[in-house]
């Protein structure tokens, strides 16, 4: 027998796996037990050290804080977050005195001791913690469930409830502790000092309005100081690609709060751009062989009830209307509606694959505290089509949707991919169907998911309650990961809505159905780009194409006669006639990112020529207008992304 610290010698290994369950160092195995090593720059190990640098601000903040009360401190994503009670929010200087003791802590080398309880004892160890009582007694639920959280699991998700204290190394006293599943580092002294706090916000316990608002402060931990370096210039670089500040600079899309919350308007040049993503995608599905339809927005409750939405969803929609004796729902996804249409008539298996489509706009309730910008709002329009299918036609169709997905994608400038397949959980009830059904229906998507060569990451109980899907996720400019579009597997609405069509032996049989949002919402996928592109979109969706720039006033007719021109030959161009100086001009439609700036003066109209000038300040003086107008059409027709002059004259 021997523990983690017998078996790795090597500093950067800082749990282990035994038999498949993450375990600190201190655990005793046997020659019987398989153990892995887990290193602090792997998944799980910087899930560890971020949550263990969770415990000690949470220490920290009761070092200087007493009174304070502890809710939950989960690892998230680049970083972690702990929830506190406390009487006064939390102001920038208590973030530097919290940053000091937490230095102060780590410098101390505290060892992270494991202890398991029972759930009396840990009542009466936490007797002052409230927060953590309530958890106690949610040990045993569900992961998921409306009761227990995913983030909460970190508490007391495991199949023994247990406490962590922070052991002083010099006297062997317990500083600290706290109610936590684990693991945790070795000691405080492996966090090192590339960690950081980033901000504070409000957090209702449990993510229930109904319950106590709480302040959360966030923050992030990497094994090295330049990692965490990277980390704040990422940051800082997200944070000039907002896509919230860029809508209000380039006068793109805002917020009215007249209207609500997550309800976006499009300003005329954001218009311009989902006019033509809009388009596109119309032109695209009806080349794809989809027909398109349109429906309500609003329905009978009943309608939900069929299709098996109003159980799980009911809470993420919209209070219902009383209307003629009837519940009418805001629509909160298109898909049963579509049902509607393939039931309106009888249908032959020679119809199949039978592909409807809709620009469907659909309403949400999301959580206010969810809501951000274009990425998360309550009204979206999902470019939301539906294939119905025999079984055996399923296959081919997936990869069809599959193919079209990525193509479009690539079309818009994303080409750094991988899939996700999610499934059901077996032990949840959630999930309709029999295990037959969702066997098949899962080998499907994974088997078209491993031939396209990509990726594949698991998301095991991710899956719609209806059925299995592909997430297609994809990587912008900085590296980001965004769920993009989806494609689902559906055997369940089909049975509901009693769909069928007439086989070639004169049967009834019922179809497969398949979802599939290219863009998941046209909202999003807005909001996605415009980061991507730092708002500079390719020429083909800027929505000012070409600004004219005449050098001086008696060269503006000139200059409009080629912009003339160009709007014959469908291109967004404008005439900048102000009294702003030129040189003011160009920084204007730079800061603007419009493509091409065209630049008269009298050399430009002696030789009926015209200059460029590009996003990057570079410039091609003396081009023929003829060949002007054909090379900016040209990158329009291409989709071209043109920065430089090398981009369209190389």
């Amino acid at each position: 027998m021997a523990d983690g610290f017998e078996l790795f010698t090597d500093r950067s290994v800082v749990a282990m796996r035994v038999n498949g369950e993450l375990k600190d160092l201190a655990t005793t195995v046997t020659e019987t037990d398989v153990v892995e090593p887990v290193t602090i720059d792997s998944p799980d190990g910087l899930n560890i050290l971020r949550h263990s640098t969770a415990h000690v601000l949470a220490q920290a903040v009761q070092t200087i804080n007493p009174e304070a009360k502890l809710g939950i401190g989960p690892p998230v994503t680049d970083g972690f977050y702990y929830d506190f009670d406390v009487a006064e929010p939390f102001t920038p200087e208590d973030l530097k005195a919290l940053d000091k003791e937490m230095a102060r802590i780590i410098r101390s080398g505290q060892r992270f001791v494991r202890r398991v309880v029972s759930d009396d004892e840990a009542r009466a160890e936490l007797a002052d913690e409230p927060y953590k009582l309530e958890l106690i007694g949610l040990k045993g639920h569900a992961t998921g469930t409306e009761q227990f959280e995913e983030s909460e699991s970190v508490e007391v998700g495991g199949a023994e409830l247990t406490i962590y204290d922070n052991v002083d190394p010099k006297t062997g006293e317990t500083a600290w502790k706290d109610l936590c599943r684990g693991p945790h580092l070795p000691n405080t002294r492996m966090i090192g000092n590339a960690f950081a706090l980033m901000r504070v916000a409000a957090a209702y316990w449990r993510g229930s309005e109904k319950n106590t608002q709480l302040q959360r402060v966030y923050g992030t931990a990497w094994p090295t100081k330049d990692e965490l370096r990277a980390y704040q210039h990422r940051l800082e670089e997200a944070a000039r690609r907002d896509h919230r500040k860029l809508g209000a600079e380039l006068d793109l899309f805002s917020f009215p709060e007249e209207i609500g919350s997550g309800l976006p308007v499009f300003h005329p040049k954001g218009g311009i751009i989902k006019r033509e993503m809009e388009d596109y995608v119309r032109r695209r599905h009806i080349e794809e062989g989809f027909q398109y339809v349109s429906t309500p927005h609003i329905t009978k409750a009943h309608v939900f009830e069929l299709s098996g939405h109003l159980p799980y969803y009911k809470d993420t929609m919209f209070p219902p209307m009383e209307l003629e004796n009837s519940e009418y729902y805001l629509k909160a996804m298109n898909c049963p509606m579509q049902n509607l249409i393939f039931r309106s008539r009888g249908r032959s298996y020679r119809e199949l694959p039978l592909r409807f489509f809709e620009f469907g706009t659909v309403y949400r309730y999301e959580k206010s505290g969810v809501v951000q910008g274009l990425t998360r709002v309550r009204g979206l329009t999902q470019d939301d089509s539906h294939s119905y299918v025999t079984p055996e036609q399923a296959p081919a169709e997936v990869k069809h949707l599959l193919d079209f997905v990525l193509g479009l994608l690539r079309d818009f400038g994303l080409d750094d991919f991988y899939l996700e397949l999610s499934t059901r959980d077996a032990a949840s009830d959630k999930f309709k169907g029999t295990d037959e059904e969702w066997e098949v229906a899962t080998a499907v998507l994974r088997d078209v998911a491993e031939a396209s060569g990509l990726e594949l990451v698991p998301d095991p109980g991710g899956a719609a309650f209806y059925g299995p899907k592909i997430s297609v996720q994809a990587r912008d400019a900085i590296g980001r990961t965004w769920q993009m579009s989806t494609i689902q597997y559906d055997f369940n609405q089909p049975a509901g809505f009693g769909l069928e069509y007439t086989a070639a032996d004169g049967t009834h049989q019922q179809p497969v159905m398949i979802h599939s949002a290219k863009f998941g919402s046209i909202e999003r996928f807005f909001g996605v780009l415009t980061e991507h592109y730092a708002g500079a979109f390719p020429v083909w969706l800027s929505p000012v194409q070409v600004v004219g720039i005449p050098v001086a006033d008696e060269y503006a007719p000139y200059l409009g006669a080629i912009l003339t021109q160009l709007r014959g030959a469908g291109v967004r161009a404008e005439l900048d006639t102000s009294d702003d100086r030129m040189q003011k001009k160009i920084r204007t439609h730079t800061t603007q990112k419009v493509p091409f700036q065209l630049i008269a003066g009298e050399n430009d109209r002696s030789a009926e020529t015209v200059s460029f000038r590009f996003r990057d300040g570079s410039q091609q003086n003396g081009v023929p207008v003829a060949e002007a107008i054909s090379r900016i059409r040209a990158a329009i027709d291409d989709r071209r992304q043109v920065v430089s002059k090398d981009d369209l004259f190389s």
